[in-house]
């Protein structure tokens, strides 16, 4: 199951996202936004990103205009590894090296078609387990 959340700024590409995910047999829990009224992206990144880190959530994708404001706020719940990508490779090189749990966009920062790329990668590509990836995100998790 996939962890969504987002901030008024998020909402729209977050719904394309979830038609993905529908279309793809995805499952996934939705920790909101629910409207485009102005609101608080860290609620709803530090609830996808509790979501993920207590294995309720296998991944997680969160969305907010940038992306950088929501990637930090998910990334201060213990066990979260939220990368930001604004392409595939990135999106790619964060589940091969850094098997990063979570995806952070900016709906400001890619179009739909970019964006529904990426999610492709980040929930297609495997860890690769290598020893040194696995060393450097075990520094990481302290």
């Amino acid at each position: 199951m996939i962890a969504l959340g987002c901030d008024h700024g998020g909402i729209e590409l977050k719904e394309k996202v979830m038609a993905y995910l529908d279309k793809c047999g995805i499952a996934y829990k939705d920790f909101g936004c629910y409207s485009k009224d102005s609101c608080d992206y860290p609620v709803f990144g530090r609830a996808a990103a509790e979501a993920v880190a207590s294995g309720e959530c296998e991944k997680g994708i969160v969305i907010c205009t940038t992306g950088i404001g929501i990637s930090i706020s998910a990334n201060k719940v213990k066990g979260v590894r939220c990368a930001l990508c604004s392409d595939t490779l990135s999106a790619k090189m964060t589940r091969l090296h850094n098997d990063a749990n979570m995806l952070a966009m900016g709906a400001g920062m890619v179009g739909e078609n970019l964006a529904l790329d990426i999610v492709e990668t980040f929930l297609n590509t495997a860890f690769s387990g290598e020893e040194r990836h696995q060393r450097r995100i075990n520094l990481i998790e302290g």
